[in-house]
């Protein structure tokens, strides 16, 4: 999610860069890096939130670490499992609408 956070950033301050300076950011070569970005820092996030949620189900269910260990809280892994699915989700819509950007391009 670093490496997601990162792109993200510089996506942002390429954005700032071309709205001060009027410039134009639809060229082919230019879009279709934003798409493999994307689609790149979209599988990335899908594997993350999969181990994680994998790591819960072991401390859950097979560990049965929630039961013995007050301090862990297994809601708190839960809640932050389902965000991470959700940025998941919202970055996949995200890199299909770079894929039609770069198609109308």
């Amino acid at each position: 999610m670093g490496l997601q956070l990162l792109w993200s950033l510089g996506l942002a301050c390429l954005d700032v860069y071309a709205l001060r300076g009027k410039r134009d950011l639809q060229s082919p070569v230019l879009v279709s890096l934003f798409v493999v970005g994307d689609w790149v820092t979209s599988i990335l996030s899908l594997a993350a939130a999969c181990s994680s949620a994998g790591v819960a189900v072991l401390y859950a269910k097979d560990l049965h670490v929630c039961g013995k260990q007050l301090h862990l809280s297994c809601s708190r892994f839960d809640i932050s499992i389902l965000l991470a699915f959700t940025t998941w989700v919202l970055i996949a819509i995200s890199s299909h609408v770079m894929f039609w950007i770069l198609a109308s391009v």
